[in-house]
């Protein structure tokens, strides 16, 4: 198969290969997760020219939500242009969505992602590169802020989690529809991503055009900055609480003294990490707060349970354990 043309580089082609090939391994083979629209289909475009510069492999994994009429038609278009880019090797994996208490959005995204681990393991790929876009990120943080989710929310996306890579989220959106006008690519358009049922869809169709348009341009870029800012803060805090526990976390125990000598946010860390690690569960700031007045509003008060795990202080010790048989 004769290889693709390259097009001129454009503005658009330039930012998004500089920012792919900052991203990509020093060696083995990476892939893309490709959907068929403008961010991934660009990203996909971006990935296979710089990774045959850089020597190293790159793929696509297309993933069949199967929540469309005609989504299989779709993964196979998207996996034929993943060729015609000259990725290889080409994975379409099909997917059950299931449904779950946090929406559907929740539950394609968990589906996606174990597609994407079954994805690595099949082809020893290193990583899986996502088109994640600047305004995905002012995006996250937006819904976070309405949620109340807390700093985990507001920092936002990280460029870089275990295996997945998100080389774009200093890309606008914009750039990336530039780029597939540029490199002559027709990307698929998601009718999902204009049905205002889903709450992102409202705030990249409405809100945030909203705040653009009476705070003045710029939004987006500040509230990316922003979550970049309060990633920094967080990781720092996070490690912080990781050593903290390391050291005083005894067999589901810690000291009631221990997590009363914490600010705040060290303590509600040392509560939230050390039951994730007893128990599997994360527990929400509501939750956090009920466990950290053992300590900070001691009065005698009894076992605590929650959804996953019952905390009781005894001798000035918080002892940690999974609830029993009901």
């Amino acid at each position: 198969m004769e290889s693709p043309r390259r097009p001129r580089l454009t503005p658009a082609i330039a930012d998004i290969r500089r920012a792919v090939r900052e991203s990509l391994p020093s060696e083995g083979l990476v892939l893309v997760g490709l959907s068929g629209g403008a961010d991934s289909l660009a990203l996909a475009a971006a990935t296979a020219c710089e990774a045959g510069r850089a020597g190293i492999g790159a793929g696509a994994v297309i993933v069949d939500h199967n929540l469309q009429t005609g989504s299989a038609d779709v993964a196979a278009w998207a996996a034929e242009t993943a060729h015609q880019l000259g990725l290889d090797p080409v994975l379409v994996l099909s997917v059950t969505v299931e449904r779950t208490n946090s929406g559907p959005e929740a539950g394609a995204r968990s589906a996606r992602y174990a597609a994407f681990d079954a994805a690595l393991e099949q082809t020893g790929a290193s990583g899986v590169l996502l088109g994640h876009t600047l305004d995905d990120q002012a995006e996250t943080v937006l819904l976070g802020l309405a949620r109340g989710s807390g700093p985990t929310s507001l920092r936002g996306m990280a460029a870089r989690t275990g295996p997945i890579l998100r080389p774009l989220l200093g890309i606008r959106r914009a750039q990336t529809r530039q780029f597939c006008a540029d490199a002559g690519l027709e990307p698929w358009s998601d009718p999902q991503n204009f049905d205002p049922r889903y709450a992102r869809v409202r705030v990249r169709e409405t809100v945030l055009p909203l705040l653009e348009n009476e705070l003045g341009p710029g939004v987006a870029v500040a509230l990316a900055r922003t979550a970049e800012a309060l990633r920094e803060d967080a990781d720092a805090l996070d490690g912080l609480a990781r050593s903290i526990l390391q050291e005083h976390w005894t067999n589901g125990k810690i000291s009631a003294d221990v997590l009363a000598a914490q600010p705040a946010a060290i303590r509600q860390r040392l509560i939230r990490f050390g039951v994730e690690a007893i128990c599997g569960v994360w527990l929400t700031r509501v939750q956090t707060l009920a466990v950290a007045a053992l300590v900070t509003q001691w009065h005698g008060q009894g076992a605590l349970s929650l959804p996953g795990i019952r905390v009781v202080r005894q001798d000035g010790i918080l002892i940690f354990s999974a609830p029993g048989p009901t």
